[in-house]
């Protein structure tokens, strides 16, 4: 993710939220709010399975879920991922993502150059109006409430940082 070039957010939900669907319907139901504020930004957005939201003018963003089983094999959880193109490069897109002719050819498309289409080309939009349409999209749709990140979260978070997520065996994997 190229930072200031991209948008994304996470869900976290109770795999309740979710139960009955099927692994790519749940994908389609926990994004469906951001179609529709897209299309309040003027962007005809739809889900292309299984995990891109795309336009006319190409794709814009792509999801990833983990399926978490909860303590004791009870409730579990979902987190749900997705990356937006904002201002993307597209040549250093295609340096560091491993995209085969078979994804692209299930999406129609000979290139993934372009495939992807940046919302700020579509939207003429500064990326922070982006996302502030966004979460006021889904506030109206949802409500939200407005926390704070404790001192313990935040120590924690830091001591991560330090300690795992900067480390060269956990920033040069590759799964």
């Amino acid at each position: 993710m190229e930072p200031g070039n991209t948008i994304t957010y996470s869900l976290s939900v109770p795999e309740a939220l979710v139960q009955g669907l099927s692994f790519q319907d749940s994908y389609a139901y926990l994004d469906d709010w951001v179609l529709g504020a897209l299309g309040e930004m003027g962007i005809r957005a739809w889900y292309q399975p299984l995990n891109d939201i795309a336009t006319d003018q190409g794709k814009i963003a792509g999801a990833a879920q983990k399926r978490i089983v909860g303590p004791d094999g009870g409730p579990g959880a979902v987190l749900h991922h997705v990356t937006m193109a904002y201002d993307i490069n597209a040549d250093t897109m295609l340096q560091v993502l491993r995209i085969g002719r078979e994804k692209l050819s299930d999406k129609g498309t000979g290139s993934a150059r372009k495939r992807v289409d940046p919302l700020r080309r579509q939207t003429g939009l500064p990326r922070g109006a982006v996302i502030e349409r966004m979460i006021d999209s889904f506030r109206a749709r949802y409500g939200l409430a407005d926390g704070k990140v404790t001192d313990e979260e935040l120590a924690r978070a830091e001591a991560l940082a330090r300690t795992k997520f900067t480390s060269p065996e956990w920033t040069t994997r590759v799964p």
